[in-house]
């Protein structure tokens, strides 16, 4: 099919792209790689009458490492972030994840900023970053913001930027030192949606677990933390018993909606056994 008509524009500055989406409010929609916005201009289930190109914007394709955080500006794409030897070394997490997003072709065109406002819970990255504690930077004519994962991501495909704003940046605070992660998750094929998935940061000292962040992929309307699951291996010495017993947790908080692809109660047991696994394999590479 063919997109529906629309007025295109070219913006080559922030500040040009804000005027734009300022003007033209709810009806206009950015244009980043457009993996997921040209799909859905194609089956009309997207009609902007203004299209806002930020392809040619001066300075927001940037990676780098500045006094112990990462930013990403969010035209980086996420080929640049999975090639990343400086983020492969420091936020590994990240590096996991994207070898599970999609295809070559997909990250070598799609932006990680453009993954986050697309705000799919069935996407990798959003997830990643909520385990991460992530910080992201969103910009308008009326000012600058920073909103927290949970702030940010508000319901499938929604997040909490209003029409008039545009993610400029993406924060990400280094791991605690000594801290080891794990990505997992299920699909059909690989590069598929997944049917489920989680994301785990542990710290370990002493043989015991320090602290647990958890991220589940495809479990609800939005990336969501499982607080039952990282209660459960906090002062504890991780064995397979105790990943079980944190799968379990995390399935119990969650009710996944079911589809053609796998009913409720399967995604629910499917991600508890992803939890499993990526709590095993982080504990293993934490030693």
């Amino acid at each position: 099919m063919k997109p529906p008509k629309f007025e295109y524009h070219n913006p080559a500055t922030v500040d040009e792209a804000l005027t734009l989406l300022g003007e033209h409010g709810d009806d206009g929609k950015v244009l980043a790689g457009g993996q997921s916005l040209v799909p859905l201009l194609n089956f009309r289930l997207a009609y902007p009458e203004h299209l806002i190109d930020v392809n040619d914007v001066e300075g927001l394709d940037y990676l780098r490492a500045d006094n112990g955080s990462l930013r990403i500006g969010a035209m980086c794409r996420q080929s640049t972030l999975e090639h990343s030897d400086e983020v492969a070394k420091g936020w590994p997490l990240l590096t996991e994840a994207m070898t599970y997003v999609a295809h070559p072709q997909i990250r070598n065109r799609g932006t990680v900023g453009g993954s986050v406002a697309h705000a799919d819970p069935a996407a990798e990255l959003p997830v990643a970053f909520s385990v991460l504690d992530t910080k992201f930077h969103v910009q308008s004519t009326r000012g600058k913001r920073t909103l927290t994962a949970d702030e940010l991501f508000v319901t499938h495909l929604t997040t909490a930027m209003e029409s008039d704003e545009l993610l400029v940046e993406i924060e990400v605070d280094a791991p605690p030192a000594g801290s080891a992660s794990a990505f997992v998750e299920f699909s059909r094929r690989h590069g598929d949606f997944a049917l489920g998935g989680a994301a785990v940061l542990l710290k370990i000292d002493g043989g015991k677990c320090e602290s647990a962040a958890i991220g589940l992929l495809s479990a609800a309307s939005t990336p969501v933390r499982t607080s039952g699951a990282e209660a459960a291996l906090v002062g504890q010495a991780i064995d397979e018993a105790l990943a079980t017993a944190a799968g379990d947790a995390a399935s119990a908080e969650i009710d996944p909606t079911g589809d053609i692809h796998g009913s409720a109660d399967y995604r629910k047991h499917l991600i508890g056994v992803m939890v499993k696994r990526a709590v095993l394999s982080a504990a293993e590479r934490a030693g």
